[in-house]
């Protein structure tokens, strides 16, 4: 297990190497001149081309590449173009925002998934089954940014009702407020990712059921609830744990829209906010953010197929 953690660790960085090298030309190919957005139409001649020199737009790419890469390792993020604040302060500021609502995201995904897609493996072709599919089918239909704003928009034409939106609570500071703030984004984001973890649960709980040691552990008389929680369901996480962490992932992508909807300072409005102004440096950097949150969940899940099943091994 130990070799392969480490070869993994290798080809990730080469990964993340590539993946550097991909938003850096990617960014610039684009049309679009951050100069200009940052300076205004009004802004050309000798006024603008300081301003690029300023900004080192004017340097050759390899030396731009390079010159970010080095600050990087030395651990220097750099400053924002726009709001000319260091990024790693602005990245430590909306960190915990992005954290906690990826964390109750993940519960709320669980939390509804699991439970739904036993009960509809348990009871196949049953009322209960339709229903829990019918509620599947719908999460994974619903876009993310339709369901944000009816969540939004309809508490309050109805009821007068909306969560704050001025600006992101503590937890610590205001747990009620926090919670008003951030349940309702992580319900929209849970409810596609549920709906997937609860078919993937269903369909592979039913695969195990068919098994010969389930009908063995039956027809020994153990009881229906030890035979399906001992040895079904965790027999049957192995693919649930793969689309987890697929979900986690795609979640990132996801708080992007959820955060700038509810006005959340997370990380993912940071970004957003960062495309649209051309900032390089702070949209670099989460992209390679992005990245290696992407590869440590890779990894993390094929370290969790080992737990699941003592049966796996790593050459």
């Amino acid at each position: 297990m130990g070799a392969y953690v480490r070869r993994r660790l290798v080809i990730s960085v080469f990964i993340l190497f590539f993946l550097s090298i991909a938003t850096f030309l990617v960014l610039r190919v684009a049309p679009g001149d951050p100069a200009l957005l940052y300076c205004g139409t009004l802004c050309e001649g000798e006024r603008l081309e300081a301003l690029r020199s300023d900004l080192g737009l004017d340097d050759p790419y390899p030396v731009q590449y390079l010159r970010w890469l080095g600050d990087l390792f030395r651990g220097d993020l750099g400053e924002s173009n726009f709001t000319q604040t260091a990024v790693i302060d602005a990245v430590q500021q909306r960190f915990p925002a992005t954290l906690e609502l990826l964390f109750i995201t993940i519960l709320t995904a669980i939390g509804i998934g699991m439970p739904f897609g036993v009960v509809s493996a348990l009871y196949r072709n049953s009322l209960p089954d339709y229903g829990v599919r019918l509620l599947a089918i719908f999460g994974l239909s619903v876009p993310v940014f339709w369901l944000a704003t009816m969540v939004l928009l309809v508490p309050s034409e109805a009821w007068g009702y909306a969560p704050p939106l001025a600006e992101t609570v503590s937890f610590f500071d205001a747990p009620w407020d926090n919670l008003r703030q951030f349940v309702p984004p992580a319900l929209v984001l849970g409810t596609a990712s549920g709906a997937g973890i609860m078919r993937l649960t269903r369909s592979s709980l039913l695969e195990v059921l068919r098994q010969d040691y389930i009908r063995t552990a039956r027809s020994k008389g153990l009881r229906e609830r030890v035979v399906v929680a001992r040895h079904a369901l965790r027999n049957s996480l192995i693919p649930v744990a793969t689309v987890v962490g697929l979900q986690v992932i795609g979640l990132l992508s996801g708080a992007v829209i959820v955060e700038q909807v509810f006005n959340i300072r997370g990380l993912g409005q940071y970004l957003f906010q960062s495309i649209y102004t051309k900032d390089y440096l702070v949209v670099q950097t989460m992209t390679l953010y992005v990245g290696v949150t992407v590869v440590l969940i890779n990894l993390a899940v094929d370290v969790a197929y080992a737990w699941l099943d003592p049966r796996i091994r790593y050459a």
